[in-house]
């Protein structure tokens, strides 16, 4: 399958730079996987869309304040650095700009508190890092470090907390699981009054997210690895959630990519507690085995994430829906409106 298959032209002007005041206030683009039928909502409506029965699956991540801007210790020379893994102890897989002049044995040095020794080079600008500091790691990070907004956002955020879900509770992740941004406490109550249970899932969003595909074929494509974690009690309420033959909703591909990781482990077995790195790529062809609908946001052209979501609708849907999506001037990427696949 060839990777131009899923490009399409985007307006920049529709590319959103700023989280709307109310979470819950954004479109919501429907669209049935079966008959492709489009329809236009206000996100609040997701609960309309619900039934009794149901399980809505979100993932808990939190966003690190990941980017650090320092400079070179021997020459003053600006260098950045976005987080993306913790390796072991003060170790850290991360991207660095400028990558050509960032070379193993550099060393970055971030006001007085924290500095970094470049041990290991990958490709794309990826790199190993070592930390050296005194006090707390996490506390240092919180003031000296920025969210990482994606690079096609150029406004700044004034609200750190505009960037991480109202549920975000584990610490880990490089990007936010953007699909979950859409919801607040008060709408979370109200699907839970409709009958609908809700489970937690965590996956760290990492390297994955901000590399584009470098391959012409899809096949060939490799994503990077992400550390997801699911829970017995999760499992318990899915495996429930299948017996009674209610839907498994999963928020974003995060969620998705976790959920579809462990039923792949267990094979058609019930669901059981797992963790671990994952690196699943779904694309047209795959069979899901936990996933029945999606709540998502509208992704880049050319992405995985576009490919996930066509594996589950169907290409021809998916493009009919995102061109349907321009034309109505929807908000597209990580501040933008929402799609519900069911």
């Amino acid at each position: 399958m060839n990777v131009n298959d899923y490009d399409f032209e985007l307006p920049e002007t529709l590319i959103a730079q700023t989280p709307l005041l109310d979470r819950s206030a954004s479109r919501l683009l429907t669209l049935n996987k079966g008959s492709g039928e489009v329809g236009h909502h206000t996100f609040s409506d997701i609960v309309q869309y619900l039934q009794p029965g149901d399980t809505l699956v979100l993932n808990d991540t939190r966003v690190i304040p990941a980017r650090l801007f320092g400079i070179k210790e021997d020459t003053g020379a600006k260098a950045e650095v976005l987080l993306l893994k913790q390796l072991e102890g003060d170790r850290w897989e991360a991207l660095v700009k400028p990558g050509k002049k960032l070379k193993k044995g550099a060393v970055i040095v971030f006001g007085d508190e924290l500095k970094a020794v470049i041990e290991e080079e990958g490709d794309m600008g990826g790199r190993v890092l070592s930390f050296s500091y005194e006090g707390i790691f996490q506390e240092i990070l919180d003031r000296l470090g920025q969210m990482p907004l994606p690079p096609y956002i150029k406004e700044q955020l004034d609200d750190r907390e505009r960037y991480q879900t109202v549920y975000a509770r584990h610490e880990g992740s490089a990007a936010a699981p953007t699909a979950g941004l859409h919801f607040t406490e008060e709408l979370l109550d109200r699907i839970r009054e409709k009958g609908v249970s809700i489970a937690f899932v965590t996956l760290h969003v990492g390297l994955g997210t901000f590399r584009p595909m470098s391959v012409d074929t899809i096949e060939e494509h490799v994503m990077h690895e992400e550390y997801y974690s699911l829970s017995q009690e999760t499992a318990d309420v899915l495996n429930e959630t299948k017996a009674r033959g209610g839907r498994v909703v999963a928020v974003g591909t995060t969620s998705c990519r976790t959920l579809e990781t462990v039923g792949n482990t267990f094979g058609d077995g019930l669901l059981q507690a797992s963790s671990g790195w994952t690196q699943i790529f779904i694309y047209p062809g795959y069979e899901f085995r936990v996933v029945d609908a999606m709540i998502t946001n509208f992704h880049l052209p050319k992405s995985t994430l576009v490919m996930l979501v066509s594996a589950l609708a169907g290409r021809e849907n998916i493009m009919h829906a995102y061109q349907e999506a321009i034309d109505q001037e929807y908000r597209f990427f990580s501040f933008g409106d929402a799609m519900f696949i069911y």
